[in-house]
């Protein structure tokens, strides 16, 4: 009954894909500065919940747009306003890991992300497509809820990451591996780099950063480094854009 009402309330809903949430945020965000690529992450709660700005170099222009409880069609409807619109260089995609849980096929999350890739390379934008997490069910006897997988069996997880990493290979994406930096021997998300077995802690994204971020660079040209200006230089007469 409760699923019934969910999905009702869904079909009522004027705004499916939560566009406004990012409405006033893309307002309001300036045009990329030359010479410092902007990369949009696209994603559910495991984008949303992650502050860039903490584990990034403050002069990346790195724009998070996810939203929590998002499934790809969603992110696939979001693509011209929160990422087209934002003339971004890259676009970071990580979804799937919610329309496992709610029973969407495996065929319908293909179609999305391979239109989501198609829409950016036609608007310039190279896409970087993000393994599904690994989940656990450490944590279940802290809450029942976090049994994570009977909804999100990890056959299915590993078979989507399969499938993502044979897309990007024949279209020359690039694969940000995120699984492999944080499954354990047994193949489930850490029991140290979640508390939910589901989302990354702040150990979790400590090593989901270096992973996205060395995959940007492989596409995306990081901001030169500023040079220090040479007081002394300068009252000499020098110029310090001279220096080495």
């Amino acid at each position: 009954r409760a699923l019934l009402e969910l999905k009702e309330q869904q079909l009522r809903d004027p705004d499916r894909d939560a566009l406004a949430r990012y409405a006033e945020a893309n307002r309001k965000l300036p045009p990329p500065e030359a010479g410092a690529p902007r990369v949009v992450f696209l994603g559910d709660s495991i984008t949303d919940l992650w502050p860039l700005k903490e584990y990034f170099p403050p002069e990346r222009d790195f724009v998070n747009r996810g939203i929590s409880g998002q499934i790809t069609g969603q992110m696939l409807g979001r693509m011209l306003a929160d990422v087209i619109r934002l003339k971004p260089a890259a676009v970071v995609v990580l979804g799937g890991t919610n329309d496992i849980a709610r029973g969407v096929e495996v065929e319908t999350i293909k179609d999305n992300l391979t239109m989501i890739a198609q829409l950016a390379e036609a608007n310039k934008i190279v896409p970087l497509f993000a393994s599904l997490l690994p989940v656990s069910d450490y944590h279940k006897d802290k809450d029942p809820s976090y049994e994570r997988t009977p909804a999100r069996p990890p056959e299915v997880i590993r078979a989507i990451n399969q499938w993502l990493q044979n897309f990007c290979r024949e279209h020359n994406y690039v694969y940000v591996d995120y699984y492999s930096a944080l499954a354990d021997a047994g193949g489930m998300l850490g029991a140290d780099l979640s508390d939910d077995g589901l989302h990354p802690n702040s150990k979790g994204y400590r090593l989901m950063a270096p992973v996205v971020q060395a995959a940007i660079d492989k596409v995306v040209r990081p901001p030169a480094p500023q040079r220090k200006r040479n007081p002394i230089w300068r009252m000499f007469g020098g110029d310090s854009s001279q220096q080495n």
